[in-house]
């Protein structure tokens, strides 16, 4: 199951610095910090997997989400 979780959080940080869409990039991001508080659950840290999935999942998206509303948008063409 480690393994598993482990392939999966490479999987998904190389999507989220290879898609060229921020919102995408910070949906990424959010799940991959998911996959990182199920991994600390699987390694027996309930605490630190708490943490993880309020903090990174939570509040970190909200940050970032607000973040890129924030930002103007520009056309590289």
């Amino acid at each position: 199951m480690t393994d598993i979780v482990l392939v999966l959080l490479v999987v998904v940080a190389v999507l989220s610095l290879q898609v060229r869409n921020l919102l995408t990039a910070v949906i990424l991001v959010s799940v991959f910090s998911l996959l990182s508080s199920l991994l600390f659950f699987i390694l027996h840290a309930p605490d630190v997997a708490l943490t993880e999935a309020a903090v990174g999942t939570g509040v970190g998206t909200l940050v970032f989400v607000w973040a890129v509303h924030k930002t103007e948008r520009r056309d590289d063409t």
